[in-house]
């Protein structure tokens, strides 16, 4: 459901509930009122003016919440609070109880009855203290604006996606029909190439059971030019259709591909490490120089890298249920993803002796995690890099001594130092 459409639905349902349950106590519930027609009247005006003014307050935390996560940690972070559901939810409340209360204001001593609709006074009341509720989890969203609750936020998106996805090598059964993509055998011809056309968008998500039904159904295999996360501008090879029998329709072949404005994390482990990356990096340019923040977010990526290196990567074929091939699509390996994790961040932070010992602790706690000896080397390889980047720095050389160390905190706790003290017995 759109987010935009929730306090629509809480509007619809007060509007229809304001013009008809008022009429229906009036007509079959007319008794005289424990409350006085004033004091009614005055309850209803004020909790329908009250939450006007509440709505604005809603409005102005949204916007500081936006406005933050925009400035202080990234762009890209702006619509993981801007869909945030108890923002919607708050505001469909307050606009529901504005509405009804206004409703059933107009029932107060109809055509001079002298009767207050009751019902409908408890039911306001249960409007306005869920609507306080509601506020006070607003309120309580400030509090995850707190770098830590972000990143856990962020890192809780990509464990979740990483679970979902992938298969952990030590359970991969050898009846697996899933692939590497490196490994798909020769193709035939090409018999139908699907192309973009359009304003640019991005590859939020792939339906692969769609897609794979479709192969099924030509009697060919598809492959996919463009992966999730990809940017597609006009003239874009989207597929092509190898050895395909009988030509599929590209509304169907569209229709399998979900396009967005911007990156989602649903079918994509690299976008929560792009946010912790996005992150990191601000933090250690000038401008801001908070070394400490890339640390905590090199926490989060070296988790995710961990789980990622015990997970079967080599997604990017799928077959049907009778084991032929039937769709390719590109999948990032375990050197895109160290790559990803680790570059910037290296680069930006050569200069800090906090974010070199943490990368290095980060790096030896994942050669001693992956279990696939080819990931170890290529882990391997990242911390020689690593130590070039130390020597190539501006760091004198007792600060190069100290940045070589390993420090699960960065500046706080030298494990290699800790070895070289240990006594011998």
């Amino acid at each position: 459901m759109p987010p935009w459409l929730i306090p629509m639905l809480y509007a619809a349902a007060s509007i229809i509930c304001g013009l008809t349950v008022p009429r229906l106590e009036h007509t079959y519930l007319a008794s005289s009122a424990a409350i006085s027609i004033a004091s009614a009247q005055a309850f209803f005006a004020s909790v329908a003016s009250g939450m006007i003014a509440l709505t604005g307050i809603v409005f102005s935390i949204g916007l500081v919440m936006v406005q933050f996560s925009a400035i202080a940690y990234s762009p890209r972070l702006v619509l993981l609070f801007a869909r945030d559901p108890i923002l919607f939810h708050s505001l469909g409340a307050f606009i529901a109880t504005f509405f009804y209360s206004l409703a059933t204001l107009a029932w107060v001593d109809r055509e001079g009855s002298g009767v207050v609709p009751l019902f409908s006074v408890w039911l306001v009341g249960g409007l306005l203290v869920l609507s306080m509720i509601l506020f006070a989890q607003l309120v309580k969203r400030i509090s995850d604006l707190q770098i830590t609750n972000v990143l856990h936020v962020i890192g809780n998106n990509g464990r979740k996606v990483i679970r979902e996805m992938f298969q952990r090598l030590d359970k991969k059964a050898d009846t697996e029909w899933k692939i590497g993509s490196e490994t798909v055998p020769g193709l035939d011809s090409v018999a139908q190439t699907l192309t973009y056309f359009g304003a640019p968008r991005t590859v939020a998500k792939l339906d692969i059971d769609g897609l794979v039904h479709l192969g099924q159904r030509a009697g060919g295999v598809i492959v996919l030019a463009c992966g999730v996360g990809d940017t597609v501008v006009e003239n874009t090879l989207l597929l092509q259709v190898h050895g395909a029998k009988d030509a599929l329709s590209e509304k169907e072949l569209r229709r399998t591909i979900h396009l967005g404005l911007d990156r989602t994390s649903e079918q994509d482990p690299k976008y929560p490490i792009r946010l912790l990356v996005d992150i990191a990096i601000k933090a250690l340019s000038p401008a801001i120089n908070d070394p400490t923040t890339a640390v905590q977010a090199i926490d989060q990526i070296e988790d995710l890298l961990r789980r990622l290196g015990r997970r079967d990567l080599d997604v990017g074929c799928a077959r049907d249920a009778d084991g032929v091939l039937r769709l390719a699509f590109p999948m990032p390996t375990w050197e895109d993803y160290l790559t990803l994790a680790f570059d910037e961040i290296r680069q930006y932070g050569a200069g800090s002796v906090q974010v070199m010992r943490r990368l290095r602790s980060a790096l030896v706690g994942l050669a001693d995690s992956v279990v696939a000896d080819a990931r170890v080397e290529a882990v391997r390889r990242y911390l020689e890099h690593l130590d070039a980047t130390i020597a190539r720095s501006s760091l004198d050389a007792d600060d190069q001594e100290m940045a070589r160390d390993e420090d699960r905190q960065g500046l706080g706790l030298s494990r290699r130092r800790m070895e070289r003290k240990s006594p011998s017995h």
